[in-house]
This record gives structure tokens, sequence and C-alpha cells, in this order.
């Protein structure tokens, strides 16, 4: 989804219930951290919240 320059994005943060949150650490090469954090910056949310998109997009 690509976004208009000037375009308001809202946030909103949304508690799904009876959904239980696990922790998982991935160790990545620094150049597609690099990638990743660019694409993150561009898209104006976190790594975290990127990460969290693509795999949900996949995942349905």
């Amino acid at each position: 989804m690509r976004l208009r320059r000037g375009t308001q994005v809202r946030r909103v943060r949304r508690r799904r219930p009876n959904i239980e949150s696990k922790r998982v650490n991935v160790d990545f090469p620094a150049w597609m951290v690099t990638g990743l954090d660019r694409q993150a910056k561009r898209l104006g949310i976190t790594r975290q919240a990127l990460f969290k998109m693509w795999i949900a997009e996949h995942l349905e």
C-alpha cells in the first residue's frame, strides 16, 4: 500500500481479546536490517510494526 505525501496516517492500537503474545528473537544480517529500517521509515512505522504487518499478510 502506498500513501501520497502529506497523507495523514492514524495509528490505532487495538487489543485482541484472548490472543496471547509470545516473544520471538530473530537474527538478521546488518544489510537486511538496514533495508527493513528504510522500508519502515518510508511507511512511517516501526520495524516491529513492519514485521507484524508483513507476517500477517503472508499468514492470511
